[in-house]
């Protein structure tokens, strides 16, 4: 168990090597397990059901979109879960859980009413993840550790990703798209391993929620009396900033989420369906190589950098890497493309939770407003498969790519204009109602 101190104000936790390590293989197991069949529920749907059973990418972008809603509609509520739950451990593990058995089920269902069915519980569970992954690192380490240890966070995300990525695509070379499944369901067990590894009793429910240890049971105490439970929306609504956040990260979402998906079913077309497995894991190893540096520099250097310079080139590598896709049909010229997912991939999941700690730092409402924004994430993620199959049924791949890319345009021209640099930032003094000029990093102080 770490026991918390001050520095400067600010809390410091001494984690144990124990808690450390469980951290590291939660986010190295989860990473395949997190987002359910991802890009792999195209391709099986498309290339191994196939139009003959009704499926094409139109009806493959309704399915990831009713998906995609129903674990929007259950962000909020999730985040509102961490914050009061102190069983964050039985929380991931039954997540972990009701997203393999989903999946499970697809091989053996056809209907399109069930796919989506199983598909939404998924995404249900699904929601559960990221902030209870936020919640307990930064209730294993504390704020002063928070930046670095989420950068880590999403690097052994990423070769989670990259890992479990390569095992798919080579095994899929022998036994077919179905391997998918069962890689899922290995990885499931494991990460319960690894959530054990991680003590209850190493996790401060206070600071979790983004309380000051010390103040929180007072302030948590003083809320409940007053009846002002956190909820998410009132948190949103309250901070301008964070409501602008939630539409950059809709934007973001719009523009990223059907970009791997779209690659996936251009390939399928161009190589058939007994390659675009692998093809499709070489992306995804391709892109989680690079994600791992780009996440662990982001964690090291995002306080001294400042947030905002490196969210700007975020939005401004996902609108290139649009635009050239468009430029060739070459299947390795794809794959090379796709390495650009790696940096703005890279750097919006190891910002997001930076980002909504700044602005809802000392509130104790930490995770609800993770759920909030992560709802408007995920309404543009669940949008994006949508439109990108309309637009590709109607006007080709081409088109759909320059419209992704002209989504990632229009979000970084309103990061640069309207959202200020967030660390630093005092929720009480530059929100909605408040005044004063926007944070400055430390490194420009």
């Amino acid at each position: 168990m770490s026991e918390p101190h001050t520095s400067g104000g600010t809390v410091v936790r001494t984690p144990s090597a124990r808690s450390l390590r469980g951290l590291d293989a939660l986010n190295f197991f989860l990473a395949d397990v997190r987002d359910g069949l991802g890009p792999y529920l195209a391709i099986y749907l498309i290339a191994v059901r196939g139009p003959d059973q009704g499926w094409n990418e139109a009806t493959t972008g309704l399915i990831m979109t009713i998906a995609g809603i129903a674990g929007l509609i259950a962000q909020t509520p999730a985040g509102a879960l961490i914050d009061r739950t102190s069983a964050k451990r039985a929380v991931v593990i039954a997540g972990a859980i009701a997203v393999t058995a989903s999946c499970l089920l697809l091989p053996f269902i056809s209907n399109f009413y069930l796919v989506a069915a199983t598909q939404s519980v998924a995404g249900i569970a699904g929601a559960i993840f990221p902030p209870a992954l936020a919640a307990i690192t930064l209730g294993v380490v504390g704020p002063k550790m928070f930046a670095k240890r989420i950068g880590r966070n999403e690097g052994f995300n990423h070769a989670g990703n990259a890992v479990s990525a390569a095992i798919a695509g080579g095994t899929a070379y022998f036994f077919g798209p179905i391997v998918v499944f069962w890689l899922m369901a290995i990885l499931a067990f494991c990460s319960i391993g690894a959530m054990l590894m991680v003590p209850a009793d190493a996790i401060d429910d206070d600071l979790a929620r983004g309380l000051d240890h010390g103040e929180g049971k007072a302030k948590s105490s003083k809320a409940e009396a007053a009846g002002e439970e956190p909820s998410g929306f009132t948190a949103l609504l309250k901070n301008k900033y964070l409501v602008l956040f939630a539409v950059l990260a809709a934007l973001f979402h719009l523009s990223n989420a059907a970009m791997l998906t779209s690659v996936g079913q251009l390939l399928t077309k161009l190589s058939g369906k007994d390659n675009a497995t692998s093809l499709i894991a070489i992306c995804i190893v391709a892109a989680q190589l690079v994600m791992v540096p780009v996440a662990v520099f982001v964690g090291a250097k995002a306080d001294a950098i400042g947030r905002k310079p490196i969210f700007l080139a975020a939005f401004g590598v996902l609108a290139v890497r649009g635009v050239l896709y468009t430029l060739s049909d070459n299947p390795f010229y794809l794959v090379g493309v796709q390495l650009l997912d790696g940096i703005g991939a890279g750097i919006y999941g190891a910002l997001f939770p930076l980002v909504v700690a700044d602005l809802t730092r000392g509130t104790g409402r930490f995770n609800v407003s993770q759920g909030a924004v992560a709802t408007a994430q995920g309404l543009g993620a669940a949008l994006s498969a949508t439109l990108a199959g309309v637009i590709i049924v109607s006007a080709g791949y081409s088109t759909a790519f320059l419209a992704l890319a002209a989504i990632a345009a229009a979000g970084f021209a309103l990061y640069l204009f309207a959202m200020p640099e967030t660390y630093g930032y005092e929720p009480g003094r530059h929100d909605a109602s408040g005044g004063g000029a926007a944070p400055v990093p430390a490194a420009a102080v």
